[in-house]
């Protein structure tokens, strides 16, 4: 259950489409549900946050993964477990209907009945192969929140010139993860040429001094380069999440789902444009009503005795003068 549902279940019993106890049926699960006395769904953890309850599946048996899944799939809104490895994997994608396992980010996914709205584009720029099974996570996650992701992969500080052919399109993004591992320093170089709200993910690849990723960490943690968000060693997941959020926020400011190539500011509402001309300055008349009053003034002024008399005082300044010893005459 998320917000767009339970809007939808409201606006079909005021239309006379759903009973209100084919309503109550729908809300009987909110906001928990009990799931073989080991875990309780959070029905309406989507509803509250934004984002729906997600199976962290290291720590669990294949069977609990797939008992809980299978719940929170059940309204059509899809699944999501992470942290999951081959043989749970396999077992629980026999279990539930429609399950997928994703191998290189260790996901089991069940795709929703129908397609998200897509709201906002996120970028994932990886530094290196090895760090793939943490972006993956990120982009994958994203992705079943319902926003459009673009990878970039394979472009860390050791080959800079890969980066920077990237730039342009990398700046076109609502939000960016950076994924890399050994020394963590790709976020910092991407965070100080470009604009982009982006989040840094630290990963455990990396020789022994690297030490399962803390320098990575603390690299990113300590980086000169102003709003750097960084989460924790290879938390792609938690990454994802915030990135997705930053990115709805955006895509529902510019009006639009995905970022476009060139963002054009709104032309204004036909009521507000109007609004506008009528307010077009203080004690000073309003365009519109300065254009249709026009026409009226000008009339007025031709029927004025004024008006009439200018020919003749036109006429009379368009005769010759000629001059003469005592001073100017008019010819006749």
């Amino acid at each position: 259950m998320d917000r767009d549902r339970l809007l939808e279940l409201l606006r079909q019993v005021r239309a006379g489409d759903l009973t209100p106890d084919g309503a109550a049926e729908a809300l009987a699960t909110l906001p928990f549900e009990a799931v073989g006395g080991v875990a309780v769904v959070d029905h309406h953890r989507a509803v509250r946050t934004g984002i729906p309850e997600v199976v962290y599946g290291e720590s669990k048996s294949a069977a609990q993964i797939a008992d809980i899944m299978r719940v929170l799939a059940r309204s059509g809104h899809g699944a999501l477990a992470t942290r999951v490895d081959a043989t749970k994997g396999a077992e629980v994608a026999s279990r539930v209907r429609a399950a997928e396992y994703l191998a290189l980010p260790r996901l089991v996914r069940v795709a929703p009945r129908r397609p998200p709205v897509v709201r906002g584009t996120v970028g994932v720029v990886t530094a290196g192969t090895s760090d793939l099974p943490v972006s993956e996570e990120a982009a994958v996650t994203a992705e079943f929140l319902g926003c459009h992701v673009v990878r970039i992969g394979d472009v860390g500080i050791a080959g800079l010139h890969r980066l920077l052919a990237r730039l342009d399109e990398i700046r076109r993004f609502d939000a960016v993860i950076v994924v890399a591992g050994m020394e963590g320093a790709l976020p910092s170089v991407l965070g100080g040429l470009c604009d982009r709200p982006l989040i840094a993910v630290p990963t455990s690849v990396g020789y022994g001094v690297g030490m399962g990723g803390l320098i990575a960490l603390g690299g990113m943690l300590a980086s000169c380069v102003s709003g750097v968000t960084v989460v924790n060693v290879d938390n792609g997941f938690g990454a994802a999440v915030a990135a997705a959020r930053i990115a709805r926020e955006v895509a529902a400011g510019r009006g639009g789902h995905v970022a476009p190539t060139a963002v054009v500011k709104a032309r204004p509402e036909p009521e507000e444009e109007a609004a506008a001309e009528e307010e077009d300055g203080d004690g000073v008349e309003p365009r519109a009503t300065a254009a249709k009053a026009r026409p009226a003034k000008a009339a007025a002024k031709a029927r004025s005795p004024a008006a009439k008399a200018r020919p003749a005082k036109a006429a009379a300044k368009a005769k010759p003068v000629t001059r003469g010893a005592a001073g100017p005459r008019r010819s006749r």
